[in-house]
């Protein structure tokens, strides 16, 4: 999964099985899908199928030992001390950025045995949902015109309303999520921490052994886990709900449950909705991930300093094109559409005897064919400028928030875009002001590549741009767009965070005032990119919510309550239970064993070190005779998952921790926008496994210690 890894990848010739997978809002028709609600499980389905009781207390308890990382992640709380395992892709960006030249932790590894030792993340947020309330009619009510304009104020204004009031009286943080597409609105209230310190980390070639070559495959074998502990007052956070683990892990044919925060997914989208997705925004967004990862890997191959400081957006560049490329062939895939329209039709008969004297054009599907043919014709300028590819460069990210913060200041907080909020404060500010290094030579690259391929992009006549929009680029100058980002980061002090605080700290006079270049850029860029996102909202998605709300009612009246939600980077329970496959008429078995990392590393020519996918690390080498070989190390699973679940505990009918979900195998990569459970399966590594390596390579008897795992 590797931040939205699972889901998305190349499919071959795996997707004979989508033809007996019905659509998006079907009934659900394979007994282990489903990312279901944390405050609406499964219980008849979990009593029926597996005679388990899916009760209040469990629940709860697994709900609030469920953590929700800032960086598009999942974790759990595993000790009263405030100790949250995780995987090592889901923390390597808090680890790079604890490192430097001279002590590289995603190389080394690291492990703090003291408190004293931990290490202090520079901006890791990580969430814990306390409560749900349903604040649907608050929502619904509000927006009274069909004007999209007016409906758009509208539904911001009550959304900040209520989080804000629920933020006052709880004192935790409140976000109103948007399920069913604008069907349902749900209030989530998180508890928050941001004093997370790091306390270990393996080295990234035992997490990510097989590197891209192995992405997505199965079997695997790597020690993708993190720990981290939360604080609070300077002090160890005290958790009442913690995941206590089970030694003896899993069985194939167990029950298991899922408990973390699935990104996004697509299966409630109408066809045509897909079909644009197919056919121009999933091969734009692949070519423009093909470019940064050549420009990233040439820059990387200089030097290994080079590589150490591109090393982590290599790999996200790396999985964002896998992704989608999976994404992609998942909706080349004819039965999967064949599929969707016949549930399709099913709704529309449903709206039809609902709706006998509905004018044309007025029904739910028609509106969002008209709400994507409006996006089409503005994907590109969007996503350059508001989406900021135009801009790859976080001193440009930096710039363009401070310029906004200090305008929508000025504004009332039911008016303002919804991450300047007051609710969104804490969480703006942690990455605002961020100590995490920035590294000039890195920054001009992508900035000036980025620069480049928004002019080139202008120059196509579908893009709905031209010269005109980028004459700030060159300040009359004539500089190459190469040129031009260099002047931009060697002139910005925004690298300073003495300046950057004395910038919010001023407001909207100090900016004004400010000659700082990349400051100078953001603002001249930011009428032009918000009215991008004004029209966005009031010609696509306002108009997608309205449809997309009268489409879940169809569909509860349907199908009843087996409708799921789309993924939203919510807290989702899924279960499955433990099995192998069958692919290309060879039994795939569930589980793998440590002893196969070493055969792994030999049949690839594997050395010593990070230099290549089969290395290991020297510690690993040398312990290899202490290993226990037949200790399971990764397992699949039938759960239903995607990307955001990378951290995701794995529990037993008991409630305790058998694994952590960290991918899902090439025959998942159809899930964002349909089930299977053929050859589909969750990966993760066994607890076993995670034992054993701490107790025997990593002697780490303080965390085994705390895990209440006896040491042998």
């Amino acid at each position: 999964m590797r931040n939205h890894r699972v889901g998305l990848c190349g499919l071959g010739g795996v997707l004979v099985a989508i033809c007996i997978m019905l659509a998006q809002t079907t009934s659900i028709c394979n007994a282990n899908e489903g990312m279901w609600l944390s405050e609406n499980p499964p219980r008849q389905l979990l009593k029926s199928q597996y005679q388990f009781d899916c009760n209040d207390a469990w629940i709860k308890h697994l709900r609030r030992s469920s953590v929700r990382f800032n960086n598009g992640g999942s974790g759990s709380f595993c000790s009263a001390d405030g100790l949250v395992i995780t995987n090592h892709h889901v923390g390597a960006d808090a680890v790079y950025k604890l490192s430097s030249e001279g002590n590289n932790l995603l190389k080394n590894g690291f492990y703090a045995p003291t408190r004293d030792q931990e290490l202090p993340c520079h901006d890791l947020e990580l969430n814990v949902l306390y409560e749900v309330e349903d604040v649907t009619a608050r929502v619904q009510n509000a927006v009274k015109s069909a004007e999209a304009t007016n409906a758009v104020d509208a539904r911001r204004a009550v959304i900040a309303e209520i989080e804000q009031n629920a933020a006052n009286q709880s004192g935790l943080r409140c976000d109103v999520v948007t399920l069913y597409r604008g069907g349902r609105y749900h209030l989530y209230y998180y508890k928050k921490y941001t004093d997370v310190r790091l306390v270990f980390a393996p080295e990234q070639q035992a997490a990510f052994f097989g590197g891209d070559a192995d992405n997505f495959e199965y079997p695997r074998y790597d020690l993708d886990i993190t720990f981290f502990r939360v604080y609070e007052n300077g002090q160890p956070a005290h958790i009442d709900d913690f995941l206590t683990w089970n030694p003896q892990g899993t069985q194939e044919g167990d029950l298991v449950f899922v408990s973390g925060h699935p990104g996004h997914t697509e299966r409630l989208d109408t066809v045509a909705h897909l079909e644009f997705l197919r056919d121009e925004q999933m091969p734009a967004s692949m070519a423009s991930l093909y470019r940064r990862e050549v420009l990233l890997k040439a820059y990387a191959g200089r030097s290994p300093e080079n590589a150490r400081r591109a090393h982590a957006a290599i790999l996200g560049v790396e999985n964002g094109r896998k992704a989608r490329g999976g994404m992609l062939d998942g909706l080349e895939t004819p039965s999967l559409f064949d599929a969707k329209r016949t549930t399709e039709a099913k709704l529309k008969e449903a709206f039809a005897q609902k709706y006998p004297n509905a004018a044309a054009g007025t029904d739910p599907w028609s509106q969002i064919e008209k709400a994507v043919a409006a996006w089409s014709d503005m994907r590109e300028s969007y996503e350059l400028f508001e989406g900021g590819t135009a801009f790859q460069s976080r001193l440009f990210g930096i710039a363009r928030t401070l310029v906004r913060l200090a305008e929508e200041n000025e504004k009332a907080n039911d008016i303002r875009l919804p991450e300047y909020r007051d609710s969104n404060r804490v969480s703006l500010e942690l990455s605002l002001f961020s100590e995490a290094p920035i590294y000039a030579d890195l920054e001009t690259l992508t900035l000036g590549n980025s620069l480049a391929f928004a002019l080139e992009t202008s120059r196509n006549k579908t893009s709905g741009l031209n010269a005109d929009a980028f004459k700030w680029m060159d300040g009359g100058k004539s500089m190459s767009p190469k040129q031009f980002a260099a002047s931009l980061v060697t002139g910005t002090r925004l690298a300073d965070l003495a300046y950057r605080k004395e910038l919010a700290r001023g407001g909207a006079v100090a900016i004004a005032a400010s000659d700082d270049p990349m400051i100078q850029l953001a603002r001249q860029v930011d009428a032009f990119s918000r009215d991008l996102r004004t029209r966005y909202e009031t010609t696509v998605d306002e108009p997608m919510k309205q449809a997309y709300a009268q489409l879940a009612d169809l569909q509860f009246e349907v199908f009843g309550d087996s409708v799921y939600p789309d993924a939203t980077f919510t807290l989702r329970l899924a279960f499955g239970i433990v099995k192998g496959y069958e692919e290309n008429g060879q039994t795939i078995t569930a589980y793998t064993q440590l002893g196969g990392v070493f055969a792994r590393h030999e049949e690839m020519g594997g050395g010593v070190g990070d230099e290549g996918a089969f290395d290991l690390p020297q510690r690993w080498l040398d312990g290899r005779q202490t290993l226990d070989a037949t200790v399971p190390y990764n397992f699949v699973s039938t759960a239903d998952i995607i990307g955001g679940n990378s951290g995701s505990p794995v529990v037993d009918r008991a409630g305790r921790f058998v694994g952590i979900i960290f991918d899902g195998n090439i025959q998942s990569l159809v899930l964002d926008y349909a089930f299977t459970e053929e050859q589909a399966r969750a990966t993760s590594v066994d607890v076993r496994a995670i034992m054993e390596t701490l107790r025997k390579l990593y002697h780490a008897d303080a965390l085994l210690k705390e895990l209440a795992l006896q040491s042998k």
